[in-house]
């Protein structure tokens, strides 16, 4: 796991995943850009990036990116200083399952400096220090719309998916859709074919007990690290921390990937109790200098090297077709 620091402590998680490094609260007031098209990005202790929105005109405040969260989600802090009205009580799905969380009815949300803005969004409300920022932003708010994270940078661009972007040297790799999310399903870990999903509001990589039953018969894991998730709704799950020698997606080639091993119910919820799967988290997509995740075209795209937040990344290389 070169390049990789990770605390033997608790792993506290976001709406449907988990972060190692402890929480704290993004700031409430983010700098705009200038760039009609572009979002600036920050990044709190744990390295996902968060966004400025406003709502009702108000902020702007910022709002984590979470490409494989399903709904929009308030802080409950955000929402009792805004008053917003009290929607009602939903099924969410978290890390450790389902829970009855409790909505604010959010009259316009708009992603500054942007025009994409979301009406009377039921918003689940959640305590903005599990969260790490006032809000975020799932797959509700995404399906017409290209993220894409400039980790060398720190910029994050969302914008509709039929605005023309360069793309030089990026790896294209092609998804289907379930529920909005968007699964790639040209991968696999040490020879075994794996369903992956982005999950940029992790920072830690997950695999479900099916990968890690294939990867356990065939001796291909590193020495395991016996650790905790906890959920925002309080629930925790027992997991297994280990590594990944030889990770393939697409046309890339990720060497000592750090991965996380338990029964999310996402895996679930997908259809891939059975099957291979893996969230792959901002742990392995920051080792990349950028990342676009195209949810109206179901794609993605990967840019080598990776060097972002100046650490030793993982090795990466692309597979190329051996002549002769």
């Amino acid at each position: 796991m070169a390049g990789f620091h990770w605390r033997k402590t608790a792993i506290a998680g976001m709406a449907m995943l988990a972060t190692i490094s402890p929480l704290r609260a993004a700031p409430e007031e983010t700098p705009m850009s200038s760039d009609p098209e572009l979002v600036q990005g920050s990044h709190d202790l744990s390295t996902r990036l968060t966004v400025p929105v406003t709502i009702n005109g108000g902020g702007p405040y910022s709002f984590v990116v979470d490409t494989a969260a399903e709904r929009t989600v308030i802080s409950r802090e955000l929402a009792d200083r805004l008053a917003l009205t009290a929607g009602s009580s939903v099924t969410v799905l978290s890390i450790s399952g389902y829970d009855q969380i409790d909505t604010a009815i959010v009259p316009k949300l708009q992603l500054t400096p942007t025009r994409s803005r979301m009406t009377d969004v039921e918003a689940p409300m959640m305590k903005e220090s599990n969260l790490g920022a006032s809000g975020l932003l799932g797959i509700d708010s995404l399906q017409s719309k290209r993220v894409v994270i400039d980790f060398k940078a720190m910029r994050m661009s969302i914008v509709d998916a039929t605005t023309q972007s360069a793309y030089n040297g990026d790896i294209v790799v092609t998804a289907r859709s379930k529920y909005g999310q968007l699964i790639l399903v040209d991968a696999s870990a040490d020879g075994q074919k794996v369903n992956v999903i982005i999950d940029t509001g992790s920072q830690v990589s997950i695999g479900n007990p099916a990968l890690h039953a294939r990867l356990m018969a065939r001796r291909r894991l590193g020495p395991v690290t016996p650790i905790t998730i906890m959920s925002v709704t309080g629930g925790q799950m027992p997991a297994d921390y280990s590594s990944i020698a030889h990770m393939r997606i697409g046309g890339v080639q990720l060497n000592g990937m750090p991965v996380a091993f338990t029964d999310a119910e996402i895996f679930h919820k997908l259809g891939l109790t059975d099957k291979p799967a893996l969230l792959l988290g901002m742990d392995v997509l920051r080792n990349f200098s950028r990342v676009s995740v195209d949810f109206a075209n179901r794609s993605v795209r990967f840019l080598l090297p990776g060097e972002a937040f100046q650490q030793a990344p993982m090795v990466a290389s692309v597979d190329r077709p051996k002549a002769g």
